[in-house]
C-alpha cells in the first residue's frame, strides 16, 4: 500500500471513530487522546491529519450535513407525488436518525452555543415546497393552514424526538435499542398525521 493509501485509510479510520464517539454514542466531551485511543492510533496523528479537535468534528459534522442535504435535494428533486416525496424525505432523516442518534442533539447543542447556522434550502426550493403544499391543501389531501406550518409541523414531528433523546430515554425510561425501534416506526404515524388521505 502507498503511503498516500495508508494516509488516507488512517484519516478515514478517525473520522469514523470521531463519528461514532460523538453521533452514535453521544460523547460529545470525547477528547483527541479518547478519539485516538477508540481509533487505535497515536493521539500526535490527530493534530497532523486535522491541526485541532474542534477541526476534526467541525469537518465530521459538515459531512454528516451533506450527506443528509443531497439525499433532500434528490427526493425534493424528483417528479414523484407528493406524500410519496415527503415519504421518502421522512424515511431518510429517519434512516439518519438511526445511523447517527446523536447527531440532532450535537447539532441543538450547537446552536444553542451560536456556533451551528447551516442554510440547506435555497428560496427557490422552499417557494417550490409550498407551491406544492398549497396544491395538496386545494386537492383536500392536506389541512389548510399557512404552507410554513405543514413544515414545522413535519420537522417537529421528524427531529424532535432525536433531539431531546436523552431526555426521552431517560424520562420514559427506555434503553438505546426500544428507542430506535421506537424512531424507525414513526414514519406511518407521522404521514398519517400531516396527510388526511
Amino acid at each position: 500500500m502507498s503511503n498516500q493509501a495508508k494516509k488516507d485509510q488512517t484519516q478515514e479510520l478517525i473520522k469514523d471513530t470521531a463519528k461514532n464517539l460523538y453521533f452514535v454514542k453521544g460523547k460529545f466531551d470525547a477528547t483527541t487522546q479518547e478519539i485516538a485511543d477508540a481509533a487505535g492510533v497515536n493521539r500526535t496523528l490527530i493534530n497532523y491529519y486535522f491541526r485541532s479537535r474542534d477541526n476534526l468534528i467541525q469537518i465530521i459534522f459538515d459531512e454528516a450535513q451533506k450527506v443528509e442535504k443531497e439525499k433532500s435535494e434528490i427526493i425534493m428533486n424528483s417528479d414523484l407525488p407528493f406524500k410519496e416525496k415527503i415519504g421518502q424525505f421522512i424515511d431518510g432523516s429517519l434512516s439518519t436518525s438511526l445511523q447517527y442518534p446523536y447527531l440532532e442533539t450535537y447539532i441543538v447543542s450547537q446552536i444553542n452555543k451560536g456556533t451551528c447556522h447551516h442554510k440547506d434550502i435555497e428560496e427557490e426550493e422552499l417557494n417550490k415546497l409550498y407551491d406544492d403544499i398549497r396544491k395538496e391543501m386545494e386537492s383536500g389531501n392536506i389541512d389548510k393552514m399557512d404552507p410554513i406550518q405543514f413544515v414545522l409541523n413535519m420537522i417537529s414531528l421528524l427531529v424532535f424526538p432525536s433531539a431531546v433523546r436523552p431526555l426521552l430515554m431517560e424520562n420514559l425510561m427506555i434503553g438505546e435499542k426500544e428507542f430506535d425501534k421506537i424512531i424507525s416506526e414513526r414514519k406511518e404515524i407521522i404521514l398519517n398525521i400531516l396527510f388526511k388521505n
